[in-house]
């Protein structure tokens, strides 16, 4: 009997020793944070949610963005704002071209020459009724680039250097020239200048492509 206590009193003292020690916990200093949650609803990582929030939004915006402006621009006509983006025509001093002023020193049907797109010699054209054409005619002749001038006598632009021929609207009408010269848009903003912008449309002397582009 006195051995069997003896292993008995043993085995409650080891496994005594192998039984976790209780923990103390401090319910003062965590009664402060349970408060918080619960009265304001703050949240130790709250500016960490903050910020993965933001960049959510971020990258969000910036995707729809990037589909929506492809989409709206479908819906916009070509050169609706080209006398936003387009080139003011100058004069040989380089001076930009005032429509008003132009116009009331050019007689109907006046072939001139001003500074368009690149800089190119072009052509502005006053209608018989004292208006502009909605186009400039680029002079560079498309055989060789040599400069067309304007033949008011034979109502057609005329190449001096090979003999191409071009109507008053810039289409061939005798070679060796393969192409009608180059058109460009022709507008007056609200300032009154004068607007050359590229033409992006169909040719309507060819109803083809522009070959400029």
């Amino acid at each position: 009997m006195k051995v069997l206590s003896a292993l008995s009193v043993i085995l409650v003292g080891s496994a005594a020793a192998f039984a976790p020690a209780s923990v103390n916990v401090n319910r003062a200093a965590v009664a402060p944070v349970n408060m918080a949650v619960a009265d304001g609803g703050f949240y130790i990582d709250q500016n960490r949610r903050n910020l993965m929030n933001l960049i959510l939004v971020g990258s969000s915006a910036v995707t729809i963005g990037g589909l929506a402006v492809p989409y709206i621009s479908f819906f916009v006509p070509p050169g609706a704002d080209r006398g936003a983006s387009g080139t003011p025509a100058k004069d040989a001093l380089g001076n930009e071209i005032f429509a008003k002023e132009y116009l009331a020193s050019k007689k109907a049907g006046d072939h001139s020459l001003a500074q368009g797109l690149k800089g190119d010699a072009t052509y502005l054209i006053v209608k018989d009724d004292g208006k502009f054409e909605n186009y400039g005619l680029n002079a560079v002749c498309t055989h060789l680039g040599c400069v067309v001038p304007w033949s008011a006598a034979n109502n057609k632009f005329m190449c001096p250097c090979h003999g191409s021929q071009y109507d008053a609207t810039g289409a061939v009408v005798r070679g060796p020239a393969p192409l009608p010269l180059a058109l460009a848009h022709l507008d007056v903003d609200q300032s009154g200048k004068i607007i050359f912008s590229t033409w992006s449309e169909t040719d309507f002397r060819t109803d083809d492509k522009p070959w400029w582009i």
